[in-house]
């Protein structure tokens, strides 16, 4: 199938390769609500047509794949207390998980910026591409929210620590440490795209990408593992903020002052996400508990707080409730993890 050039997702095949175009490049792609009903759509018809071999994502423009969802939508829908945002992330996080089961080769060309959910409609495939270009990230901290989109399940399964680090911070990475941190697999220089495009069109994606892969430029994270691994290991925020100041390493302690810019909930939150994470193991009980967590911090005055500070107004000062870490209280992480009763996800069986 091939949608009007005015549709915000776009489709068209070439060989046995079907692709998806991200098309609100004004918008760095980001998703709405029926782009993500779109993509399930197509993913469904996709899977049982023989033409299909490999589906290829992409985002139109020059700027990323996708800066995530509409955050000023979700804002909109906090302050107006109805369901538009939880509806947008029921369907966006059933759809993560589509694409993590998707049985044919999903590639996903992750140039420019990758973050929120551009990260869940990319970093779940089989077959992920970063360049030079990437900026790789899940940021929500910065505006009082927690990892979502299947993010907490890949941060979780990155090697040591780095994981919390970048769940924290909500720090981009470039191409090598991408792949380091398992949220990509390969490098190809973005001139070359146009090359690995046509040979997906007729090779399978291994093939294909074979031919075009390239060693990435060197990154950071790999020489900061001993700290990274060492400070972040703590058992709760302050612990992990408290080594990160005494560390020594400036790289430390200019991480600790960025999560202390953070929303104190949201980093405790997140901390607590991503060790359950690991506990569960697999992707779809870490995306229940990830909407159980959206479905509180949707009613968090800080995801309201967040978005003014760096969306609306854009004068990066946002008023966190509760302002400093001691504020935040297990009770209050715990609260973010209770069931929903009827209103559950519900990827992952129940366990009697």
């Amino acid at each position: 199938m091939a949608l009007d050039a005015s549709d915000s997702v776009l489709t068209s095949t070439e060989g046995h390769a079907a692709h998806i175009v991200l098309n609100r490049p004004r918008a760095l792609n980001s998703l709405t609500h029926a782009m993500v009903r779109t993509l399930r759509s197509v993913l469904d018809a996709w899977e049982h047509d023989p033409a299909v071999g490999t589906v290829v994502i992409r985002g139109a423009g020059e700027r990323g794949l996708c800066a995530g969802g509409d955050i000023r939508a979700m804002r909109e829908s906090a302050l107006a207390g109805d369901r538009t945002a939880l509806d947008f992330w029921r369907d966006e996080y059933l759809l993560n998980a589509r694409i993590a089961r998707f049985p044919k080769p999903y590639v996903a060309l992750m140039d420019g910026v990758v973050m929120d959910g551009g990260v869940g409609v990319s970093a779940h495939g089989g077959v992920r591409i970063v360049t030079e270009r990437s900026a790789v990230a899940m940021p929500e901290t910065v505006i009082g929210f927690v990892p979502d989109v299947g993010g907490t399940h890949l941060l979780a399964r990155a090697p040591g620590e780095l994981g919390t680090h970048l769940g924290l911070t909500g720090l981009a990475v470039g191409a090598a440490d991408a792949v380091l941190c398992g949220l990509a697999d390969h490098f190809v220089p973005y001139e070359r795209f146009p090359g690995l495009i046509a040979a997906l069109a007729v090779a399978p994606p291994e093939e294909a990408v074979r031919r075009f892969a390239r060693p990435a430029p060197e990154g950071e994270l790999a020489r900061r593992r001993e700290w990274i691994d060492s400070c972040y290991s703590g058992d709760s925020v302050e612990a992990i903020v408290d080594r990160l100041l005494s560390h020594g390493d400036p790289a430390a302690k200019d991480a600790a002052e960025t999560i202390l810019t953070r929303s104190p909930t949201s980093v405790k939150v997140t901390l607590a996400a991503l060790r359950r994470a690991r506990a569960l193991g697999a992707l779809e009980p870490v995306l229940d508990q990830e909407y159980r967590v959206s479905c509180a911090a949707f009613r968090s005055p800080d995801l309201v707080e967040g978005v003014r500070a760096q969306i609306i107004d854009k004068d990066r000062r946002p008023r966190w409730s509760p302002a400093t870490l001691a504020e935040v209280t297990d009770a209050d992480v715990a609260r973010y993890f209770a069931p929903l009763g009827a209103d559950e996800l519900g990827l992952a069986p129940v366990r009697g």
